[in-house]
């Protein structure tokens, strides 16, 4: 929650909570596959690997350093979809309801 109120623009794999904050090239970026896709353990890897390495040096490296200004926005566009969203009132309400089944 506080990267996302500080406009942390994230990279990592679909899993928790990125699956449901994560647009691609707006928010951040995913690196390989949807968990539902199915791939062997070692498909997955490959594809991971590609992708991060993929996405580092021919997306996210060249617009920190070359496009600055459009990484400022999307770390705008991170903070105006994910901050609102993923915060402790919510976390608060969905543990009360869910824990004491409100």
């Amino acid at each position: 929650m506080k990267a996302a109120h500080n406009g942390v623009l994230n990279f990592s794999v679909l899993d928790g909570w990125l699956i449901e904050g994560c647009l691609e090239g707006v928010t951040g970026w995913a690196i390989g596959p949807h968990p539902n896709t199915l791939y062997t353990e070692e498909e997955r890897k490959i594809r991971e690997i590609e992708d991060l390495y993929s996405k580092l040096m021919y997306i996210i490296a060249p617009m920190y350093y070359e496009r600055r200004p459009h990484w400022i926005e999307m770390m705008k566009k991170s903070i105006a979809k994910i901050a609102h969203y993923f915060n402790s009132h919510r976390m608060l309400r969905e543990y009360v309801r869910e824990a004491y089944c409100l």
